[in-house]
């Protein structure tokens, strides 16, 4: 039967993948309605989708390498990359925001002919499919523990805002008539800003898993799991570090002064086993035993 941390990841893999298929039909429908149409909120929102492919190939490729199992030169395991796969993607975003800004600004300086209503009807759809998406993923990396998916999450709720800001300017620039042509880029604009601001929110994440940024309940989960092992008077201390989807544990315990090597070797397998059995994203536990002073 498979582990619940590892279906967990692979759930976040294939919606990696599915996002790269959907992102590429997208764009294509996108791209082709706003030339046709007359819409640069539309082709900017096919640009963003296009980084958008880009990013959930990144996302893919980096879940793919750090799903690897720990190796003789990475006994940490590769669950690194897809930190670096997630900080890829959010430099990624945050280019395409700032391109899209410039380009809208050049094209509010310079209106052209309002866009075609019907292109309405595609950026409703979009919106429609990359919400779903959003909550699909949000919900995969939130089960696995996984900042790359994490980010590929919030890049569909990137994408479907900066759809739905296309989608009234095409509006009001259909509704409002003459006059109202700056509607669209100042739309599109307005894309932009969300962009960028996502952009560098994405940035969170994947600097925190690689800079071991300690993740504080599972700290506080582990204590309590070793402090209830039998023998063990007290934990002195607890430091954890993050690699993907997975947490390694370093602890220090004390014990009885007069334990002998060999009990204290057990006890030391037990507080292992219960940590691991209590947070299933745990891949090991290394566990120092020092004599308690409680008992001297």
């Amino acid at each position: 039967m498979a582990q619940p941390q590892t279906t967990a990841a692979g759930q976040v893999r294939r919606l990696a993948m599915t996002g790269v298929l959907v992102n590429l039909g997208l764009a294509i429908a996108k791209l082709l309605a706003g030339i046709v149409g007359h819409s640069y909120a539309l082709i900017a929102d096919a640009i963003e989708s296009i980084a958008d492919i880009l990013g959930s190939a990144v996302i893919w490729g980096g879940l793919h390498i750090g799903a690897r199992p720990a190796d003789e030169n990475h006994p940490y395991g590769h669950g690194k990359a897809e930190s670096l796969a997630a900080l890829i993607v959010a430099v990624l975003v945050l280019t395409a925001g700032i391109g899209i800004g410039v380009k809208a600004v050049d094209q509010l300086l310079d209106p052209q002919r309002p866009p075609a209503p019907w292109t309405l009807l595609v950026l409703l759809a979009v919106v429609g499919v990359k919400t779903t998406l959003f909550f699909l993923a949000r919900t995969a990396a939130r089960n696995a523990g996984s900042s790359a998916g994490h980010v590929d999450a919030w890049h569909h709720w990137s994408d479907a805002l900066t759809s739905a800001a296309a989608f009234v300017g095409i509006l009001v620039s259909w509704l409002g008539g003459p006059g109202y042509e700056r509607a669209d880029p100042i739309a599109a604009i307005f894309a932009s800003v969300i962009i960028v601001i996502n952009g560098l929110l994405l940035f969170r994440h994947p600097i925190r898993d690689l800079m071991d940024e300690e993740p504080a309940d599972i700290v506080r989960k582990a204590r309590e799991l070793a402090q209830v092992v039998e023998g063990v008077d007290h934990v002195q201390k607890v430091g954890a570090r993050t690699s993907g989807t997975r947490h390694w544990i370093d602890m220090h315990v004390w014990v009885d002064p007069e334990m002998n090597v060999t009990r204290a070797h057990t006890l030391a397998h037990r507080v292992k086993d219960a940590v691991k059995a209590g947070l299933p994203s745990v891949a090991d536990v290394l566990v120092h035993v020092e004599p308690s002073p409680q008992r001297r």
